[in-house]
């Protein structure tokens, strides 16, 4: 018995042994989790960074952890940054161009808000610029055909007139082609004036351009940031086929009260901004007018001096913050073009936009941005004489609710995701008359519901290799009330149905894949590939070389699919000298499908069956882009050359064979320079080459009772003369210790006098009626200009 109470006590003390070992075990081995998990626990740095004299959110900006090389953030287009990492002490560096760099000691034990102001250099030194972390940013973006305009160049530049124009810098750029003299429009890879997203403040503006294009609806004192999107176009982004044009107007200084303005030969603009209430809130407004009206009245002609011919736009937003982690934005523009001849002939058209914005904290790693966004477009013609008495009218309104969140789930991954749906009211060509002579026409708007999710994400996989994808996916719904007709193959009508108010008439859905991908071969080489997919279900009918007041926006319908677009594009990437030298090469090919083309003698304006003189086919461009920059010193600019060709095949049009599209152009260089001459002087010059546009001359002619008729053979078989200009300006600024300053612009435009043609046609020569003799019509020659800015 005692044995056994032994035995059972020997037992029941190993069998506690064991479980206090087993403990043991276990709880060392917790020590040893909540260790690792201590060493692996990691928090959260994020913020804004601004402009300490403004108050401005910088886009762009980059924040570096000194002491991990490797890790950093860029902020996004409202100032926002957020880097994750482990707990310890780090040394946070802030670099902008134009800024000193800021660093700041942080202590990371937990999530933690750091807001930074950068205070702006006296002078862009080149010491100042050099010191940058992040100069290298063409070599570690991992999207390719990007460009950021830098209003401060643009400003430098001669122009026509003397007005700053955002639309015809970019137009200097490789890949990107003006539509002409006097011209806002533009052709980027191939692709047509209508297929170019412009976006102020997200809302879409559907006619870009003043004075039939000689300027642009953009003020420069209203614009922060201006990017374009040619190449790899971010999911987030859709609706067009070939680019991306983001304008961010400013959000006004929430300092101090700032008045700044111009004066020109033939326009003159106004800029007031300041806070409402100091760091909280603040207001922008900016006003532009043309008078070249006013020196009409001067004119003895009552034809002339009874004309009108001037545009306005006025730019305005405020903003408040609610607190650090909500803010919220209303933006507006407001624009008008007014032309008129002594009564009898009236023409006017304009842009209306609206954007009210929420920015929105959700926590340390994720932002939100809310926007409800308002775009109107519209035009109204007006005769009055000769016994003839109507007006035409037209518009398109869309109403937009957009969310977009961005996600910064580590130093690795920046993830975006988000919707957006617009509702599409577009109103033909409609007469309104109250002559007997004339028939009114009453054509009914036609609605639209388009709609799209996206999702992206940018990962770095290692020091070297980034990536870049995404999806979008996308619909669009024609609503009802309307007719819709049925075309046989000579674009007759051959059927009709008629549907009821808010009915659903047919629905297209796609999925559009983009992807980006950027290789660093060592500390000044990358190497760039990516690919995206487009559509497009707004389309532009125009039958000219760019777009017009008048062009009417049509959507896509059970007769007109989608335009889709595919781009792949590959390109190489140098900087030379400490980042001060960079160069680019880019080779791209854009397949497209579903183009749009007319029959002959097509009507665009005044046509409710404008869908049975459509053609339908496909499209492909291809080309490569260099590109050669000096960044800073005395003397900087660039050097851009693309060779290219784009071409349409569409049935029914050219013996059903491949042709050059209007806009195909072999050659395109701009070479661009300025040279600081002193403190106050700065001199600039542009000169610009392409090949002429592709053009369908007459091959021959008939008479028929003593009327001449052409005949064409071969569509877009010959060229417009090449075109060339030279460009000339200086600069002169003065800054005085208060900071006030002034400024006065001088330029040259087309220097050389060279006559471009605007237009060519042929007719019969006087003298001998069985020659025939081309008529060119060229829009300038050479245009002196001055203008004096203020700001104080």
């Amino acid at each position: 018995m005692i044995r056994n109470n032994k035995r059972n006590k020997y037992f029941r003390n190993s069998r506690t042994s064991r479980s206090m070992h087993q403990l043991r075990i276990l709880f060392t081995a917790l020590l040893l989790l909540c260790g690792l998990y201590a060493q692996a626990q990691k928090f959260t740095i994020n913020g804004t960074i601004k402009a300490k004299s403004s108050g401005e959110a910088l886009i762009g900006a980059i924040v570096k952890v000194n002491e991990l090389p490797s890790v950093g953030a860029v902020t996004n287009e409202y100032g926002f940054y957020s880097i994750t990492l482990p707990e310890g002490d780090y040394t946070v560096s802030v670099s902008y161009l134009g800024y000193q760099v800021s660093e700041q000691k942080v202590i990371l034990s937990e999530d933690i808000t750091q807001n930074i102001a950068l205070i702006e250099e006296g002078q862009l030194l080149e010491e100042a610029v050099v010191k940058s972390e992040k100069a290298d940013v063409n070599l570690s973006r991992n999207e390719m055909g990007v460009m950021k305009l830098d209003i401060k160049t643009a400003n430098k530049l001669p122009v026509i007139m003397g007005e700053r124009d955002i639309l015809k810098t970019i137009q200097l750029m490789p890949g990107i082609s003006s539509a002409g003299d006097g011209n806002s429009g533009f052709y980027v890879r191939g692709g047509s004036a209508d297929q170019n997203l412009i976006l102020l403040d997200e809302a879409p503006v559907y006619n870009a351009s003043h004075l039939l294009g000689f300027f642009s609806t953009f003020n420069s004192d209203a614009i922060k940031d201006v990017t374009v999107y040619k190449g790899s176009i971010p999911a987030e982004y859709g609706g067009r086929l070939s680019s991306v044009l983001d304008v961010k107007m400013n959000d006004g200084n929430d300092q101090k009260y700032h008045v700044s303005g111009g004066i020109g030969l033939i326009s003159s603009k106004l800029n007031v901004e300041g806070p409402i209430q100091k760091d909280k809130s603040s207001f922008l407004i900016t006003g532009r007018r043309t008078y070249a009206d006013m020196f009409l009245k001067l004119s003895n002609d009552s034809t002339l001096n009874n004309s009108k011919l001037y545009f306005y736009d006025l730019n305005a937003k405020v903003n408040y913050k609610i607190n650090d982690k909500n803010r919220i934005f209303l933006s507006g523009y407001f624009g008008k073009d007014v032309l008129g001849v002594n009564n009898s002939f009236g023409f006017n058209w304009g842009n209306t936009t609206a954007t009210l914005r929420w920015n929105h904290i959700v926590n340390s790693k994720l932002f939100s941005n809310t926007s409800v966004i308002y775009s109107n477009y519209n035009y109204n013609i007006s005769i009055n004489g000769n016994g003839v008495d109507f007006d035409i009218k037209s518009r398109i309104n869309d109403w937009n609710l957009q969310q977009e969140f961005q996600y910064y789930l580590s130093t690795k991954h920046t993830m975006k995701f988000g919707f957006n749906t617009i509702h599409h009211t577009i109103a033909p060509g409609n007469i309104s008359s109250s002559d007997n002579q004339i028939n009114s026409t009453d054509y009914k708007d036609k609605y639209a519901w388009e709609n799209a999710v996206f999702v992206s994400d940018e990962w770095k996989i290692n020091e070297k290799l980034n990536l870049n994808f995404g999806l979008r996916g996308s619909s669009f719904t024609n609503l009802g009330a309307g007719t819709y007709y049925t075309f046989n193959n000579d674009g007759d009508v051959i059927d009709s149905t008629v549907h009821a108010s808010g009915e659903f008439i047919n629905t297209y859905f796609n999925i559009e894949p983009r992807a980006a991908i950027n290789y660093r071969l060592n500390e000044q080489t990358s190497i760039k590939a990516g690919y995206t997919r487009s559509t497009q279900n707004l389309h532009l009918m125009t039958n000219t070389t760019t777009s017009t007041p008048t062009d009417r926006w049509i959507p896509s319908s059970p007769n007109v699919k989608p335009e889709i677009s595919d781009q792949y594009s590959l390109g190489y990437y140098r900087n030379f000298k400490d980042n001060l030298y960079e160069f680019s090469a880019e080779v791209y090919y854009k397949d497209m499908q579903n183009q749009i083309d007319y029959r002959n003698g097509a009507e665009l304006t005044i046509n409710n069956n404008i869908e049975g003189d459509l053609l339908y086919g496909i499209g492909r461009a291809y080309g490569i882009e260099l590109f050669f920059k000096k960044r800073y010193g005395k003397f900087n600019g660039w050097i851009g050359y693309t060779l290219s060709r784009t071409e349409r095949k569409v049935n029914g049009i050219n013996n059903n064979e491949w042709y050059a599209a209007r806009f195909d152009r072999t050659h395109d260089v701009s070479l661009v320079g300025m040279y600081d001459l002193t403190k106050r002087w700065t001199i600039s010059a542009v000169w610009v080459y392409n090949t002429g546009n592709a053009v369908t001359y007459p091959a021959g002619k008939y008479s028929v009772d003593g009327q001449t008729y052409y005949y064409y053979t071969e569509r877009n078989g010959s060229r417009m003369p090449a075109y060339h200009r030279l460009d000339l300006g200086a600069t002169y600024t003065k800054i005085t210790k208060k900071g006030r300053e002034s400024s006065w612009s001088f330029s040259v435009y087309n220097a050389y006098n060279r006559y471009n043609p605007f237009t060519i046609e042929f007719q019969d020569n006087p003298n001998n009626p069985q020659q025939t003799q081309a008529v060119q019509t060229s829009l300038f020659g050479i245009v002196p200009s001055i203008t004096y800015n203020f700001k104080f």
